[in-house]
């Protein structure tokens, strides 16, 4: 009687899996209405800003509502193609305080209008560039040290003689021929990807004792000591740029990615008293701190930020309406470091806490990604990118409404600045590449259980 072995047989039918089982249409679909959505509120905004400061309808309103949408829709392709699996709510949100500043950039500064527009289609390319370019997050954990190298080259750069320009005290940019951009807006997303994929390797040395002093293991602190010492090197070499703002936010995204590495608290506590330290030295040795904590403490009313305050409070509840004010217009930086202050002023409280609740769903958004994410390195990179988003923006209203001393750095997709535009399309990218392979993991598992022979064919094809 012949037997049968496992090799003869015969195999189980096999079905291919239906289309709306495995695509992603319903995310995109989402995410494509909001676009939509986000658009719609960016054009009603400059219609009536138009309306309030000259009286009537702008002629273009057409081309303009198609520029948005097609960037809009350009971006949605690229998801489809690129990320299908991904959030579907990053991007749209991301939109719409893109278009709420440029809003207010046309209202104050419209001689600014033009290059924002550019900065932001630029930045639509390097979004796409970024989602092409890493395909999967852990090749980023596979080029740490490189990235570190380019972060330390990046940092330094505005320091260099005839390349760093200063201004207005503080040494952050950098012009290579007719260009001129912030070089740590991108060492900042290259370091939340080192200290993410140090903290992933040394996980179990930072939060398991294993040193024995005595009769009692503790934490070996030698996995901290080259981290520390660069951390160190970077705040340093940040001081020497009279950038506070920035110091608070690598400092802040550090300690960050610390705590969810370990979960211990005693490295919040040593982290809280080594701020406290270097903010009392900061504040002895440096001129700039020492002015800024002076203006947070002492502002004048005829001042930067003593007219912001005014604006703030003459905006009231609901604002007095888009283009009919002509106070905040002569507030300097009114479209860059204070633009929150013309939100406020022409949207009122109602606005101001709109654009503030825009970067809290952006913030849940990025770590709900985090929470889905496929591994160590990938969770914390999420995180880290959320945390130095969501503290920027913090940190700037914070100043702007006299919370914390006045730092100077951009608001997000908001504020004026192609540097700040295009490095924060690319933290988007990096987003929706890690929330598109948690996604999809998750996907496959879920099939996997419910559908083992069809997922097989798909892994198969």
């Amino acid at each position: 009687m012949a037997t049968t072995t496992a090799l003869e047989a015969p195999a189980s039918p096999v079905r291919r899996i239906p289309v709306w089982r495995r695509g992603p249409k319903p995310r995109r679909r989402t995410e494509l209405g909001l676009l939509v959505f986000a658009a719609a509120i960016t054009v009603a905004f400059y219609v009536v800003a138009s309306i309030g400061a000259n009286g009537r309808i702008p002629p273009h309103v057409g081309p303009i509502l198609g520029v948005i949408l097609g960037m809009g829709l350009v971006a949605h392709l690229a998801n489809r193609w690129l990320a299908p699996n991904a959030s579907a709510v990053i991007l749209p949100i991301a939109a719409l305080l893109n278009g709420i500043g440029y809003v207010v950039i046309v209202r104050f500064t419209p001689s600014r209008a033009k290059a924002q527009a550019t900065w932001a289609a630029v930045g639509l390319v390097f979004y796409i560039v970024t989602l092409i370019a890493v395909r999967h997050s852990r090749d980023l954990d596979r080029y740490r040290y490189l990235l570190l190298l380019a972060a330390g080259l990046l940092l330094v750069a505005p320091l260099i003689p005839h390349i760093g320009v200063p201004i207005t005290g503080t040494r952050l940019w950098v012009k290579l021929g007719p260009i001129e951009f912030q070089p740590i807006e991108i060492a900042k997303l290259l370091l939340v990807v080192f200290f993410a994929s140090y903290f992933a390797e040394k996980k179990e040395l930072l939060s398991i004792p294993t040193a024995r002093v005595g009769n009692r293991l503790v934490l070996d602190p030698r996995p901290l000591v080259p981290i520390l010492l660069f951390w160190a090197v970077s705040m340093g070499i940040i001081a020497l740029e009279n950038d506070v703002g920035f110091a608070m936010l690598i400092f802040t995204m550090f300690v960050v990615l610390l705590w969810i590495t370990t979960g211990r608290v005693s490295y919040i506590v040593f982290s809280i008293i080594l701020f406290v330290v270097g903010a009392f030295l900061a504040a002895h040795l440096f001129h700039q701190v020492q002015t800024r904590v002076n203006l947070w403490l002492h502002a004048p009313l005829n001042t930067q930020l003593g007219e912001g305050y005014m604006a703030l409070a003459h905006g009231g509840i609901v604002g007095v309406g888009l283009g009919t004010d002509h106070f905040a217009r002569y507030i300097y930086a009114i479209t860059s470091d204070m633009i929150f202050v013309a939100i406020a002023d022409e949207m009122g409280f109602v606005g101001a806490a709109a654009v503030v609740f825009a970067f809290v769903l952006l913030v849940a958004a990025g770590l709900r990604v985090a929470q889905a994410a496929r591994s160590d390195f990938s969770r914390l990179v999420a995180v880290g990118l959320s945390t130095v988003l969501g503290f920027q923006a913090f940190f700037i209203m914070a100043g702007v409404i006299r919370l914390l001393p006045f730092t100077g750095i951009t608001l997000p997709f908001v504020a004026y600045g192609g540097s700040s535009l295009v490095a924060n399309y690319i933290l988007i990218a990096v987003l929706m590449r890690v929330s598109e392979e948690g996604a999809s993991s998750t996907t496959e598992r879920a099939l996997g259980m419910r559908f083992p022979e069809e997922t097989a064919f798909v892994a198969a094809t």
